[in-house]
């Protein structure tokens, strides 16, 4: 493997588990940020306005959070085909993933055209 190959390895690896450990925290924090909510609105009484306002409120955070753990879930198999020596490789076709790609998304697992097709299947 080339110095520089190995180099953009090396920077790749330490992006992504500096990504990692944000998500890991922003999900730690959303969950006892849940936990405290819960405990709060357990023990306060309120009217139907502030508990729909409440039920509103857990809603855009539980989908913040489910967006955070499926980002979580692909750096992590990045990180997997890393030290499996597949990383950079299109998952469907096998052909290298464009540098220019995975500069823009560094878990990508799929080249462009595989990436269009599976989001068209979906």
């Amino acid at each position: 493997m080339e110095l520089s190959t190995q180099t953009h390895l090396t920077v790749i690896r330490k992006a992504l588990m500096t990504r990692e450990a944000e998500l890991l925290a922003d999900v730690r924090a959303a969950e006892q940020s849940r936990r405290t909510e819960f405990e709060i609105a357990a023990a306060e009484p309120g009217d139907h306005k502030d508990q729909s306002a409440g039920m509103q409120e857990a809603d855009v955070e539980q989908a913040q959070e489910q967006r955070d753990v499926r980002e979580l879930d692909r750096v992590r198999a990045a990180l997997t085909r890393l030290d499996t020596g597949r990383f950079g490789d299109c998952i469907d076709c096998g052909e290298p993933i464009p540098w220019k790609r995975l500069r823009v998304q560094l878990d990508a697992e799929r080249c462009a055209p595989c990436q269009t097709r599976a989001e068209q299947h979906r």
